[in-house]
């Protein structure tokens, strides 16, 4: 069963959210403070991660920061009401997710669900390697290598880049992306984009692969194919 790890200075929230995903069949950690989710993470294996945004020490950002080219697993941020400039910011240094304070507990154990399930589908539809140029993809492994070099991606980033792969030179819309990795449990297209972004930065600077088609999506072409 999942390992989940929270972290947040509230108590009460931190036990409220560990008692209804424990009565789901999950383990939990929390802790009370950045420093101690930092610590936490780069010593356990956890299957999700839920960091408050606002907390003593280091705040959630920064521990995301730090631990996100350590750990592949989802992490979704909580965050206050009104707080846009932090989610975005979460979103561009790796995070999966957020849900924002005060939530319905229902919908926070949905997300958590929906994010392990794409965990368990992807895990199970691996153990191929897709080759495009210097570029291989390895599912199974989550791994991404490029011109020798091994890449590490959030777990949204790679499993773009896997549907990107999978439909290499074909024109996808972000609502078709958004639908495909996002599904109907998130409310923020925008972050189609955001991600775009982050996997340009890290496997394609020059954009030479991931090609914007004005008005209509994005596409992945291959080296030597023109748009």
């Amino acid at each position: 069963m999942a390992h989940i790890l929270i972290a947040d200075d509230d108590a009460g929230i931190s036990t409220l959210i560990a008692d209804s995903l424990q009565d789901e069949g999950y383990t939990t950690i929390t802790v009370p403070d950045g420093n101690a989710a930092l610590l936490t993470a780069q010593s356990t294996d956890f299957d999700l991660i839920l960091l408050d945004i606002m907390m003593p020490g280091m705040d959630g950002l920064e521990v995301c920061r730090k631990i996100r080219d350590k750990v592949s697993c989802p992490i979704l941020f909580v965050t206050a009401k009104g707080r846009t400039l932090d989610t975005v910011l979460g979103l561009e240094i790796g995070a999966d997710d957020y849900i924002t304070k005060p939530f319905v507990v229902e919908e926070l154990v949905a997300k958590v669900k929906a994010h392990l399930r794409r965990e368990q589908r992807h895990a199970a539809s691996g153990e191929h390697t897709i080759s495009i140029g210097d570029l291989q993809i390895h599912p199974d492994s989550f791994e991404v290598v490029k011109g020798g070099v091994p890449f590490q991606l959030t777990t949204r980033e790679f499993q773009l880049l896997v549907y990107l792969a999978e439909h290499s030179g074909k024109v996808l819309t972000k609502e078709q992306l958004f639908d495909a990795i996002w599904g109907m449990d998130y409310s923020d297209i925008g972050s189609v984009t955001v991600t775009i972004k982050n996997l340009r930065d890290k496997i394609d600077p020059d954009n030479r692969m991931i090609k914007t088609v004005w008005g209509v999506g994005y596409k992945l072409v291959r080296p030597g194919v023109f748009p």
